[in-house]
């Protein structure tokens, strides 16, 4: 197993996301709000 992270580590150091990227799922995280009803659960997207 250890092996298998060292091998893909330096692939993941050249993923540079750009900033809009990153503010749309911050942004999309903030207003997401999940409710749990008994055996379901109701997403909602609070913009």
């Amino acid at each position: 197993m250890p092996k298998l992270y060292a091998e893909g580590s330096t692939q993941m150091n050249k993923l540079q996301p750009k900033k809009e990227t990153v503010d749309f799922i911050l942004n999309y995280s903030k207003a997401l709000k999940v409710i749990k009803l008994k055996k379901m659960k109701i997403e909602l997207l609070q913009n």
